[in-house]
């Protein structure tokens, strides 16, 4: 049996960085050496909006592929960019302790949200902060744009060139005046310097699952015993529950990643509270939820997600969202 493991990843800066991180903890927890397989995704190729190329999987599915065919032993994912039905064979092994949940603004002259020029250009190719960045401030003009983080950073005025690694979305420089990002990506870069100013929930809800990697293997396990005892002790208990019922929202209102609906769950107290927004994806309409029940186990917390969205839908959560 080889004393090598292989963790497939997207080539992104992003991903190659996420992947590295996960990839030394598993190694030194294991014993075993490492070998990164880089895969290039759908995502990474086709151009034009993410909303209208199927949002959902379309960073994983060739990486899965690979996992599956027996190419590589784990695969690294962003947890926000996975579809909510597992494919058969595959099984998420660990979901590490999360990072930043919030989204980050990086705007043009240190500007916070509420201080930008009326008819500021904002960038994002998220539906989801395009609607509730129109729900704060209906003036805003939200520009949809791809991209690694460098190259959406380079669209900021005054932020000047960012290392580009070549992937889908360059373009102009310097044509908006900020983008929205997720921190826990800017953090792992250590671009969090570019951040002028972390967006409270109360006015940008995030994706389910935003802020936390999965490591996924083949359901029979890794062909490694020393990789899985890593992979069992690298998951976290906490931030599993709160992920398992933000995507358990996601999947009981069949909206996909790239659909107008954020989500976040934490403990409080030995409770699970759960946050949902549905918004209209012009920012004209928003329903904000929350639910809560004893954190016990992670099929409770798949309930109280099941829950929450079923009460959202009766209150017409599909019509405010465009999902009916």
């Amino acid at each position: 049996m080889s004393e090598t493991f292989r963790v497939g990843t997207r080539g992104s800066a992003l991903a190659t960085t996420q992947t590295g991180w996960a990839a030394k903890r598993l190694a030194e927890a294991s014993g075993l050496q490492v070998e990164t397989i880089l895969v290039k995704t759908e995502g990474d190729v086709i151009t034009g909006p993410l909303s209208q190329l199927g949002g959902t999987g379309v960073f994983a599915a060739a990486l899965r592929q690979r996992l599956l065919d027996s190419g590589c032993d784990l695969a690294v994912h962003s947890l926000k960019d996975l579809p909510t039905t597992q494919p058969e064979g595959l099984v998420l092994a660990a979901i590490p302790e999360r990072e930043d949940v919030r989204d980050a603004l990086c705007a043009r002259d240190g500007l916070s949200l509420a201080e930008l020029p009326e008819g500021a250009k904002i960038g994002t190719g998220s539906p989801r902060r395009a609607a509730q960045l129109l729900a704060f401030r209906q003036d805003l003009q939200v520009v949809d744009i791809r991209g690694n983080v460098p190259t959406r950073l380079g669209r900021v005025k005054g932020i000047g060139a960012t290392h580009d690694d070549g992937s889908v979305g360059r373009s102009v420089q310097g044509d908006l005046d900020a983008v929205v990002l997720a921190a826990a990506g800017m953090r792992r870069l250590g671009l969090e310097s570019h951040i002028t100013e972390y967006l409270d929930p109360s006015i940008m809800l995030p994706a389910p699952g935003q802020g936390a990697l999965a490591l996924e293997v083949r359901s029979t396990g890794s062909d490694h015993p020393a990789l899985d005892q890593a992979l069992a002790e690298l998951d976290h208990l906490p931030t599993r529950m709160q992920v398992e019922a933000e995507r358990a929202l996601l999947s009981a209102l069949e909206a996909g990643c790239a659909a107008p609906i954020g989500a976040l769950a934490r403990l409080e107290g030995g409770m699970l509270i759960l946050e949902a927004v549905a918004c209209n994806p012009d920012g004209s309409e928003t329903m904000r939820r929350n639910a809560q029940s004893p954190a016990a186990t992670a099929e409770a917390a798949r309930e109280l997600g099941r829950s929450l969205a079923e009460s959202m839908i009766a209150d017409g959560a599909a019509v405010v969202a465009g999902l009916a």
